[in-house]
């Protein structure tokens, strides 16, 4: 379980986003859910219902998400550096949607990636 101030051990995978502009917006082409202000067993891709991270609950299909290779489900560690594993909602919505930010880049952890790192440990013979 995650501990506030403790080191967190993750798979990551590194995406890079950039935003659509249409009209005066730029657009991701993904929803978060999540945060430390929500209720985490309200959170269907939480396995650990005190989980408080930002996960990804929707794609648009075709979008710069979607081209990027986010998939729904994924946790968002960092955004552009910044940590994201002890935000509000509103935080991280905010550090996403920066007007100023046209490239968007992610750190985020899946589950099929975690499961891929141990079966390729367990695949080879320990000393």
């Amino acid at each position: 379980m995650c501990q506030p101030g403790q080191p967190v051990v993750a798979v990551v995978e590194q995406i890079e986003i950039t935003k659509l502009r249409q009209g005066d917006h730029l657009i991701l082409g993904f929803s978060i859910g999540g945060g430390i202000d929500q209720d985490p067993g309200q959170n269907p891709f939480s396995e650990n219902k005190a989980d408080k991270g930002i996960y990804v609950t929707r794609i648009s299909p075709g979008g710069p998400a979607d081209d990027a290779g986010l998939r729904m489900g994924d946790k968002i560690m960092q955004v552009n550096g910044w940590d994201m594993t002890m935000v509000t909602h509103d935080q991280a919505r905010k550090r996403l949607t920066k007007k100023k930010e046209e490239i968007v880049r992610l750190l985020v952890t899946r589950k099929s990636l975690e499961q891929a790192v141990r079966q390729s440990m367990g695949s080879f013979p320990r000393p």
